[in-house]
């Protein structure tokens, strides 16, 4: 069972759940942007900083793991865990950038729900990856995993509805360029979320 792994020390689940926590506000700081579009440079700034914050979390984190003997389950998923959440904040923070430095006076609706889809996916990684610190279910783990994975295919087809009615609005070209590439950096968070669902369900399908 992965409760006999366990170290006595709680630091990299402490470690997971900061990083989860610094992505979850910085996913909700994109969609409440995207909701109500104003003050963007002030609030792109500190998305960026919410960014930074994630930044020391991973870094202290893989600090620990290169010092650390023993870990509450292998080192190489541990460091994919940590960098796959720390992608997440990363693409966030990118999106977020991109609004800023193209210049784009107004929000589309189609970013704001792969914004909140991404809030959602954002939730549920960190329900799971909390639930790692006592697997004691399981199932409630790989459920969760699951609706990660619904959450990402909606995701996806969010993101085919949004570029059609983006091509189909008669927007010029440079627009659509600028507008993919914020929709892409959004949908691909919610893709790394899934690689966190896959990770996990690798950890509690080899330890429970």
């Amino acid at each position: 069972m992965l409760q006999k792994l366990m170290p006595k020390s709680d630091e990299f689940f402490d470690d997971f759940d900061a990083q989860c926590a610094v992505t979850v506000e910085g996913a909700k700081m994109l969609y409440a942007l995207l909701s109500d579009y104003r003050d963007v440079a002030a609030r792109v700034q500190a998305l960026k900083d919410v960014e930074h914050k994630g930044d020391e979390v991973t870094h202290r984190a893989f600090n620990r793991l290169h010092k650390q003997f023993i870990t509450p389950f292998d080192r190489t998923q541990i460091h994919t865990l940590l960098g796959r959440i720390d992608d997440v904040l990363d693409l966030t923070n990118a999106a977020a950038a991109r609004l800023h430095y193209y210049e784009i006076q107004s929000s589309l609706p189609d970013a704001t729900e792969l914004a909140r889809l991404l809030v959602q996916s954002a939730e549920k990684v960190r329900e799971v990856v909390a639930a790692l610190r006592l697997i004691k279910k399981p199932e409630q783990i790989l459920a969760g995993c699951r609706e990660i994975k619904k959450l990402e295919t909606q995701a996806d087809e969010a993101l085919r509805a949004g570029m059609g009615r983006l091509f189909k609005s008669g927007v010029d070209t440079l627009t659509i360029i600028k507008w993919k590439e914020i929709y892409d950096l959004i949908e691909t968070a919610t893709d790394k979320c899934l690689n966190v669902a896959n990770i996990i369900e690798g950890v509690v399908l080899e330890h429970s």
